[in-house]
């Protein structure tokens, strides 16, 4: 009962930060922010869509490859489906409790294969320094071709022609969302927590992570690992960029542009809102009207075309999450029966 009550309180908070950011989009939005994304969905072009979907896919299954690189010098031989649905498992549960997706999913891997948590959540951090790595790479990508955009949108994060009152309600889910991520983690870790000294907790978890570090080192397929890195970024990046043509209004953005898109989308999934939702948003509203000041055009046009980017891609994103979830419950609780 204890359980159901803490997963309860957890996902309801998520969902209520995540509810505060997206009425704030839509309040940004004006009155016709229903008319607005009924407008949207009719319109798109689908197959620029699905092209973008088969990319995420893609970069899922690379990304779960890589992971059984990582996990290789410490002995470990893990399959690709289970790799994968585990991978996929943490994603899904990103959309109910935001970050607790690297916990559930090296949690689902020692279900699957009897991998210890220290070290699977180890390869995690390793991966996550890598991508910071990228998204730096990206960034400075978009510097080089978008350097103006990429301004004006640091500039509009401070200076955003919200009124007062949005900024400090956005201010508040932000902050709220960093407390409410802390708490979560203590309060689902408790009873570990109590079983263990301080001293064997550290140095368990440190031992775990400086083995997922190690690996990087003995990797025995280093070249299969560069490529797979830069082949997860590179789905990313054009999943992202091809979902541009899906609409007349964004078609003409050229390609170099890309990086700057997927750079600021990078940054609004950062704040730790359920599945980045209205996070995205608000991300690309100011992203897209950036670009269009830069280009010489109207930033409440951006905001606007901002945010039709933001539907179609964060909601594949959704769908890909949700779906490959559900398929990772099933296949996670049928290979459990085989451990």
């Amino acid at each position: 009962m204890k359980k159901k009550i803490k997963t309860f309180f957890t996902i309801t908070l998520s969902v209520f930060i995540a509810g505060g950011l997206m009425y704030l989009v839509s309040r940004s939005l004006g009155g016709d922010f229903i008319e607005k994304t009924i407008s949207v969905t009719q319109k798109a072009d689908y197959t620029w869509i699905g092209i973008s979907a088969v990319l995420g896919i893609i970069a899922y299954w690379m990304r779960a490859v890589r992971w059984i690189l990582l996990l290789e010098p410490m002995g470990y031989k893990i399959t690709n489906s289970n790799a994968l649905w585990s991978l996929s498992f943490g994603y899904f549960l990103n959309l109910g409790i935001p970050r607790m997706g690297e916990i559930g999913r090296a949690t689902a891997l020692q279900t699957v294969e009897g991998v210890p948590f220290s070290n699977s959540f180890g390869t995690i951090v390793t991966e996550r320094i890598i991508d910071l790595f990228f998204m730096i790479l990206f960034l400075t990508l978009a510097l080089t071709f978008n350097h103006s955009s990429l301004l004006s949108f640091f500039d509009l994060l401070k200076e955003n022609d919200q009124p007062a009152e949005e900024k400090s309600f956005f201010l508040y889910y932000v902050i709220v969302g960093v407390f409410a991520f802390i708490g979560i983690m203590l309060f689902a870790f408790r009873k570990k927590i109590a079983q263990l000294s301080l001293t064997k907790k550290i140095l368990a978890l440190m031992k775990g992570i400086t083995a997922g570090l190690i690996s990087v080192f003995r990797l025995k397929q280093r070249i299969r690992f560069i490529f797979l890195s830069f082949g997860i970024w590179t789905c990313y990046f054009f999943s992202s960029y091809v979902v541009l043509f899906a609409l007349p209004e964004t078609s003409f953005i050229p390609i170099q542009t890309g990086f700057y898109i997927l750079a600021v989308g990078t940054l609004g999934m950062i704040v730790p809102a359920s599945g980045g939702i209205g996070a995205f948003h608000g991300a690309m509203m100011i992203g897209f009207s950036a670009l269009f000041l830069s280009l010489g055009k109207s930033a409440e046009e951006g905001k606007e075309i901002g945010y039709s980017y933001a539907l179609l891609s964060h909601g594949l994103q959704m769908i890909i999450m949700i779906v490959m979830g559900i398929l990772s419950i099933l296949m996670l609780a049928k290979n459990k029966k085989k451990i």
